[in-house]
């Protein structure tokens, strides 16, 4: 195979520059044609990437939970504008209402899958200072946007190279009555296949070793800690590495605010890693 010559250069020397000024937070509306109307977008830019000669940069992708919004990331980490400067990555926050980020099967106004791996994606690299390859690329969120965060970063692997979760939903079907998943998939007693076809640990199969470099994290006290136990021993049985950690904590912005700094540190070392042409 051959090896990028340039990405790896590219991003490391955006981590590797230290900014003296502010980061830029910035919410756009951006046009989603699949779903044709706009979707509130927040985005948190570091100063390297908007100077008069910007440096392109590695972006995360952050997904929110369930009847939270665009704000909900910078809400839980104010931090955010900070950790740009210092690691030199942009972060987008999309508003996911309360989508699971899937293309509704049942509900053509709600495509959210075809919005953040595919639309978001463009609009990012065509206006912002990214590298635009699925190896500066990582998705993740907490709760719903955990969910979401595996199921986008799974299905397209070619678009993202990097995800995680906290607290993350990660198998729907124990909760058939919550978070109005029906409303976007249909009642479960009637729908089962269609529920098992869109939850997150029914995809594992899907994957092979060295696909994503993947994380997981749940709190020993959050009601979706099980269920993320399932989904840790289903890829121990694939053999498909992973970080999966649990440590004291519930189902609070306390805890993804911990849990945030873990992951970016592990997407910071996947950046600084030489990656290879697919």
């Amino acid at each position: 195979m051959r090896k990028w010559k340039f990405l790896g250069v590219g991003i490391l020397l955006c981590l590797a520059t230290l900014s003296v000024h502010a980061a830029h937070v910035d919410t756009v509306q951006v046009e989603s044609i699949s779903m044709q109307r706009s979707i509130k977008v927040l985005y948190v830019l570091p100063d390297v990437s908007l100077q008069s000669n910007p440096q392109a940069c590695p972006v995360v992708y952050l997904l929110h939970g369930y009847n939270d919004g665009f704000r909900g990331w910078i809400r839980i980490k104010p931090e955010l504008p900070r950790i740009a400067d210092e690691k030199g990555i942009i972060f987008v926050c999309p508003d996911g209402e309360n989508s699971w980020y899937w293309d509704s099967p049942v509900n053509p106004s709600s495509r959210f899958e075809t919005f953040v791996s595919k639309e978001l994606v463009q609009y990012t690299d065509s206006h912002y200072a990214t590298i635009a390859n699925r190896h500066a690329r990582a998705i993740t969120g907490y709760s719903m946007g955990g969910h979401g965060a595996l199921w986008n970063a799974i299905r397209h692997k070619d678009v993202f190279g990097a995800a995680g979760s906290t607290s993350g939903g990660v198998d729907i079907r124990p909760f058939p009555q919550n978070w109005m998943m029906k409303n976007q998939l249909g009642e479960y007693a009637s729908n089962r296949k269609r529920w098992d076809e869109h939850t997150v640990i029914n995809l594992v199969g899907t994957l092979r070793q060295g696909d994503l470099a993947l994380i997981i994290d749940c709190g020993e006290e959050d009601f979706f800690l099980e269920v993320n136990k399932t989904l840790h021993q289903r890829l121990l049985a694939l053999n498909i590495d992973h970080d999966f950690i649990t440590r004291p904590g519930g189902h609070t912005g306390q805890y993804w605010a911990n849990a945030i700094d873990y992951q970016l540190l592990f997407f910071e070392k996947y950046f600084h890693m030489k990656p290879y042409e697919d």
